[in-house]
């Protein structure tokens, strides 16, 4: 199970796992409700709040990322408060405006920065089985384009070029992505301990 209501997250690391023996769900599917408060200081730690508050709430194997973007000249920000950034209202357009905003008369070599995602794993008791992280260096451009991906997508520049993650295809964001990353690892984890459970 993704320890997420969010139908963006679910739809990504579907991707994912597509070929898999190992098929997610949501706890939406399951009508399993989980309120978890994010008060850990590092995605790291948010990771394993939620996957082992989903696990022990819907007693599945759970896996939950927490993942944001860091920008140099904002010395790491918005980091962990990544969706509160512009307030807790805001919508993804609200906080890439908040973004162009503070980094107004910031030159490009100076708007370098990356999404970090980290992955957690925690089985049907709750205890964590599987940790890792994964991370993407890109640049802030200075207006959104693109309408793949959500979140900061619209301005994340990668690659050689001037491609944001919200111009490429799902599948291409996916083999470069910090969340195609960290859920690669997770789903081989996954794979080796569902084919040991099998008779």
């Amino acid at each position: 199970m993704l320890a997420s209501g969010s139908a963006h997250k679910l739809a990504e690391f579907r991707r994912v796992f597509d070929g898999s023996h190992v098929s997610l769900t949501s706890p939406l599917d399951l009508g399993c409700q989980c309120d978890v408060a994010e008060t850990g200081e590092t995605f790291a730690e948010n990771a394993r709040l939620k996957a082992v508050a989903y696990a022990r709430a819907c007693r599945r194997w759970t896996l939950a990322d927490d993942s944001g973007l860091e920008i140099d000249a904002l010395n790491g920000a918005p980091g962990v408060r990544s969706s509160r950034f512009a307030g807790p209202t805001a919508t993804d357009d609200d906080r890439n405006a908040r973004l162009l905003e503070l980094l107004y008369e910031i030159p490009d070599v100076r708007r370098t920065a990356r999404y970090r995602c980290a992955v957690a794993v925690a089985d049907p008791q709750g205890a964590i089985a599987f940790q890792t992280e994964a991370t993407v260096e890109g640049a802030i451009g200075h207006a959104p384009r693109g309408d793949g991906g959500f979140g900061y997508d619209p301005l994340f520049v990668v690659g050689p070029g001037d491609t944001t993650m919200a111009e490429l295809p799902g599948v291409a964001k996916d083999v470069i992505s910090h969340r195609g990353q960290g859920g690669r690892a997770a789903r081989v984890f996954l794979e080796r301990v569902m084919r040991g459970r099998q008779p």
